[in-house]
């Protein structure tokens, strides 16, 4: 019996190896976004402390310089927090991006799968052919060498 050999093999090799690598890639991304969101948090829980530290400043003795330092601190966490918001935007941004490319690469490497079963169903089918045919072929091989041998025997 013959083996089935995918003539596209390699391309489905490749595209595998591709959907492989967006996983990678989708990882990483997924890991950046976790960072990023981690950063969000311990940026906005240090922003919670330094208000909580400038109410308790105003309402102790009031000390205008503490308090000034402490609404600069306040002001100065909430720039790093509006810029972590946008580390984190860029990073979900970027994630979905990498979410696109793998459902791409596993859209390509479901279509060649496709394409290499129907392949070999046809050369099923093929070798199903050529097994009738030689069935074929000997039943009429076998049936004619009966009718010869029985038309042999008459004429003796």
């Amino acid at each position: 019996m013959a083996k089935f050999v995918y003539r596209m093999q390699n391309i489905l090799d490749i595209k595998e190896k591709l959907e492989t690598q967006e996983k990678i890639a989708f990882s990483a991304a997924m890991n950046h976004l976790n960072e990023e969101e981690e950063k969000l948090r311990v940026l906005m829980k240090r922003q919670a402390e330094y208000e909580a530290h400038l109410k308790e400043i105003m309402d102790g003795r009031i000390d205008v310089v503490k308090i000034n330092e402490a609404k600069r601190a306040v002001e100065s966490i909430k720039g790093f927090v509006l810029e972590q918001m946008k580390q984190v935007r860029r990073a979900q941004k970027n994630l979905e991006l990498a979410r696109e490319r793998l459902n791409n690469a596993q859209k390509e490497r479901k279509t060649h799968e496709a394409l290499k079963d129907r392949a070999f169903e046809e050369f099923l089918q093929e070798q199903n052919a050529e097994e009738m045919k030689q069935i074929d072929q000997l039943v009429s091989y076998t049936y004619g060498a009966k009718a010869l041998e029985k038309a042999g025997e008459e004429e003796e």
